[in-house]
C-alpha cells in the first residue's frame, strides 16, 4: 500500500488551503490531525507554487516555517519533509528535525541545494516541471509527455548519484499539474507505472488539482473524492508515495480497498 504524504500548507495563497494554517498554532495542530489521520510523511512548505503565484524571499519562507519546526520538534513521530527550492530554507529545515528535501524544480533551482543535500544526509524528492510556477502553464508542450517525462527524471536521477546523493536517499515525482495540459495530467497519470523504470520511489501530488475538476464537469465541486479516486488508481500502479490534502479520506480507502483485494496481482 503507498505511503500518505499529509500536506501542511503554510501560505496564505496556495491554491486549495491557502490562509488555512497560516498562523502557528493552527499550523502545528493540523500537523497533529495529520500525523492522527494516518499520514506516514508530513509535507511542509513556506511558499505556494500553484500556477502564476507570486516568488516568497527566502526571508519570508523562512519566517513560516521555522516557528512551526520549531513547535513540531518532539511533538510527532513521522518523518518531516520540507517542500522548497531554496538551500538556506532546506538547511534551516533540516537543522530543527526535517528529513527529506522536497524540491519541485528537481533541485535546479538554487545551486547551493545538493550540497545541503549531500552535507545534511537528507532524503530528497526531485519533481519535474516544465519552466517555472510562473510561467509552467503559458503553452506546456511535449513530443511525448511520458517519455519526455521519464528521460528527465532518469536524468536528474543519475545527477543527484554522480553528486553524492546515495540511491536509497532519492524518490522522484512525475510533476502532475506542473507544466502539463490537462491531457498531459491524464496521460502520466494513465501511464503512471512507466515510471517505475527509473529504479526510485515514485511520489505523486494529484491532490484536489484542476484536472480532477475538469474532469468532473464542476470547478467547485469538493475535489476530495475525486482525489480518493485517483488515489486508488496510483495504488494500483504501484506508486510508492501519495501527495495529498485529505489524510483520513485517502487512508481509509486505500486500507479498504486493500482489504478488500485491490492489491492482488
Amino acid at each position: 500500500m503507498p505511503l500518505i504524504m499529509g500536506i501542511l500548507n503554510l501560505t496564505p495563497d496556495s491554491f486549495s488551503d491557502g490562509g488555512r494554517f497560516y498562523t502557528v498554532q493552527s499550523a502545528v495542530d493540523q500537523a497533529k490531525r495529520l500525523e492522527d489521520q494516518g499520514a506516514d510523511i508530513l509535507d511542509i512548505g513556506g511558499e505556494s507554487t500553484r500556477p502564476y503565484s507570486q516568488v516568497v524571499s527566502e526571508s519570508d519562507e523562512l519566517d513560516r516555517v521555522v516557528p512551526v519546526l520549531e513547535r513540531l520538534q518532539g511533538k510527532i513521530a513521522i518523518p518531516i519533509s520540507i517542500d522548497t527550492m531554496k538551500a538556506k530554507v532546506a538547511s534551516a529545515a533540516i537543522e530543527l528535525g526535517a528529513e527529506i528535501i522536497n524540491d519541485v524544480s528537481g533541485l535546479e533551482s538554487d545551486p547551493e541545494m545538493i550540497e545541503v543535500a549531500r552535507a545534511r544526509q537528507a532524503g530528497v524528492c526531485a519533481m519535474h516541471m516544465q519552466g517555472t510556477p510562473q510561467t509552467m502553464q503559458d503553452n506546456p508542450a511535449y513530443t511525448d509527455v511520458v517519455a519526455d517525462v521519464l528521460d528527465y527524471l532518469k536524468s536528474r536521477d543519475r545527477w543527484l548519484v554522480e553528486q553524492g546523493i546515495a540511491p536509497e536517499r532519492i524518490c522522484l515525482d512525475p510533476g502532475v499539474g506542473f507544466g502539463k495540459t490537462h491531457a498531459h495530467n491524464l496521460e502520466l497519470l494513465q501511464n503512471a507505472s512507466a515510471f517505475h523504470a527509473t529504479g526510485r520511489p515514485i511520489l505523486v501530488g494529484h491532490s484536489r488539482k484542476g484536472f480532477i475538476a475538469k474532469v468532473l464537469g464542476n470547478k467547485d465541486l469538493d475535489r476530495c473524492f475525486g482525489t480518493v479516486g485517483v488515489s486508488l488508481a496510483l495504488a494500483l500502479h504501484r506508486i510508492q508515495i501519495l501527495r495529498v490534502h485529505d489524510v483520513a479520506a485517502n487512508k481509509q480507502a486505500l486500507l479498504l480497498f486493500s482489504a478488500s483485494l485491490g492489491f492482488q496481482e
